[in-house]
């Protein structure tokens, strides 16, 4: 088992370097997305650790009036044309290393939810999952396993902690980064 120091020192490296590194892109998107919506980041009250709630930030990929729900309750309508592009790419991730940086998050842990999922904090509640700190990535992501499953996802997030190891921890940043898993889908009300 990897100890919490190790995770915490590995978290705030990588995403330094990766905020360093990715600054052009995280620009370019500000500029695109100010230019769309006039206000490119979106801001989103999450379940965290201990289920305290903080504030988590994205790139926003829909319309500023869309309602703030789970991704899976939006309409697919609301997702706007650079919002489509980021969504694919995972870009608007990236802003949650600011987070990660805070000690919000981790780069890798269970994704955190809303305060309103009642079924999956229950869930996560009673598989021990909230002693850890929420991420951008984990085990169920990368197999493409959302919120609207909040028992299952409960189940592999907490397989994921209890198997957590310094391979694990890259391999998931690396399936990640190389496009496994679709991230939270939203679903279509046709």
């Amino acid at each position: 088992m990897i100890q919490r120091g190790t995770i915490r020192a590995l978290d705030l490296t990588l995403s330094m370097i990766g905020g360093l590194v990715l600054s052009p892109i995280f620009l370019a998107v500000l500029l695109v997305g100010f230019a769309e919506t006039g206000s490119p980041l979106f801001r989103q009250v999450r379940v965290g650790r201990h289920q305290r709630p903080f504030t988590l930030v994205k790139f926003r990929t829909m319309r500023l009036d869309t309602p703030s729900v789970a991704t899976h309750l939006a309409d697919t309508s609301a997702v706007t044309r650079l919002g489509g592009f980021l969504r694919r790419t995972k870009l608007d991730e990236l802003p949650q290393l600011w987070n990660v940086i805070k000690g919000d998050m981790s780069l890798v842990g269970p994704r955190p939810c809303l305060p309103e999922q009642r079924a999956l904090i229950e869930a996560r509640a009673a598989q021990g999952v909230f002693i850890h700190r929420p991420g951008i990535t984990g085990l169920a992501q990368i197999h493409g396993i959302d919120m609207t499953e909040p028992e299952r996802l409960a189940e592999w997030d907490a397989r994921m902690l209890r198997s957590f190891s310094l391979p694990a921890y890259f391999r998931y940043i690396v399936r990640t980064v190389t496009g496994a898993g679709r991230g939270d889908r939203i679903h279509s009300r046709d």
